[in-house]
């Protein structure tokens, strides 16, 4: 399945310097706002070291890895619901991402203009919340008036939409988001028609200067404390240590530069990680001698479900699916001794897909 993340936030918090150190895109990073008038549209390889221990056991043709489409969007100001700066366009562009990955600075440096003349993330981030609440609002009471119309007839479920609608209003009113508004079942198909802003998964990501990778700073621990009731992620980076990563030819020399910024692991991957949480995503992978493959699904996908990812045909078709566990394919070392072992399982059409299964469909057109 596509992933597609939006990275927003204000002009000058680093959202192009991140995104061209997590895509190796080049998009133009400059101090000024507006730099980036037009998404720019990146493709990130998502690390799995459990894909490379299984290309080594199996040392397929080719290796794929799964991918996360990221979209550099235009920097928001206030105003911007009203069409302000670049404000339209960047609305329309964030409809169509799956999550969205609010970069939020919290760095000091006089060399970089801060567009309202200060470091301030919880005013930053309060700036793109009003604006994309507004723009809700705007959807919702569109919405609201078709539906008093259609409530005319004096069906009940047409009444019960309106009744949802007003409550919907009420919240976005109160500056709450819409993904912190509980749907009933029977609003769902409204729901995903509205493509409501506030509605998709948000990441924050804490913008910080070199010295605050590992443990941040008074301004990121500002922002994690007032977002700690959305049931958000919050994330430590220092885009100007992606964009040195970035640069580096090998793993070894990443690893060396890593070590010596006493870091754990580059932002990408932690990025990556939140954003599979965020989105309740899961890996699957396929193993043979033409390649060795990852797969994203959804958690809590069936076997078919599944099988439909790489072909349609696959779904229409399914017969059976032949699972390994990751960790019985590593601890026996091939397909070929973990059958042996009798490891190999057999599962049908209601067989849910375990994060790391590696699988096999059997299917017929």
């Amino acid at each position: 399945m596509g992933l597609k993340c939006g990275i927003v936030g204000l002009p000058n918090v680093g959202k192009s310097t991140l995104f061209n150190a997590l895509t190796s895109a080049k998009a133009l990073a400059a101090n000024y706002p507006f730099a980036t008038k037009d998404p720019n549209l990146g493709v990130i390889t998502v690390p799995d070291q459990r894909l490379d221990k299984l290309a080594e056991l199996v040392n397929p043709q080719k290796i794929l890895p799964t991918t996360i489409e990221i979209l550099d969007i235009a920097g928001l100001i206030k105003g911007a619901s009203k069409g302000e700066g670049l404000g339209n366009q960047f609305l329309s562009n964030i409809r169509e991402v799956n999550a969205i990955v609010h970069v939020i600075r919290c760095f000091e440096d006089d060399n970089v203009v801060h567009v309202d003349g200060s470091v301030d993330p919880v005013r930053d981030k309060e700036i793109i919340d009003t604006e994309l609440i507004l723009k809700d609002l705007e959807t919702v009471e569109k919405r609201l008036d078709k539906a008093k119309k259609q409530a005319k007839t004096g069906k009940k479920e047409d009444a019960k939409q309106v009744e949802i609608l007003n409550n919907l209003l009420a919240h976005l009113s109160e500056e709450n988001p819409a993904r912190t508004f509980e749907v009933e079942k029977d609003f769902e198909e409204t729901w995903k028609e509205m493509l409501l802003l506030t509605a998709k998964p948000i990441l924050y990501v804490c913008n910080v200067d070199e010295i605050s990778a590992k443990d941040g700073n008074e301004h990121s621990s500002k922002l994690r404390e007032i977002v700690q009731d959305e049931n958000a992620e919050t994330l430590l980076i220092s885009a100007g240590i992606e964009a040195d990563i970035a640069e580096l030819e090998t793993k070894e020399e990443r690893l060396e530069f890593l070590a010596e910024m006493d870091l754990e692991e580059a932002g990408v991957n932690k990025l990556i990680r939140s954003a599979y949480k965020l989105l309740n995503l899961i890996t699957y992978f396929t193993a043979g001698e033409k390649e060795v493959r990852a797969w994203t699904i959804k958690d809590g996908t069936k076997a078919p479900g599944a099988a439909g990812v790489i072909h349609t045909d696959f779904e229409k078709g399914f017969i059976r699916a032949e699972v390994i566990k990751y960790d019985d394919y590593v601890a026996l070392g091939s397909e070929a001794k973990v059958k042996e072992a009798g490891k190999m399982g057999v599962e049908g059409k209601e067989y849910v897909v375990a994060d790391a299964d590696v699988m096999h469909f059997r299917f017929n057109v």
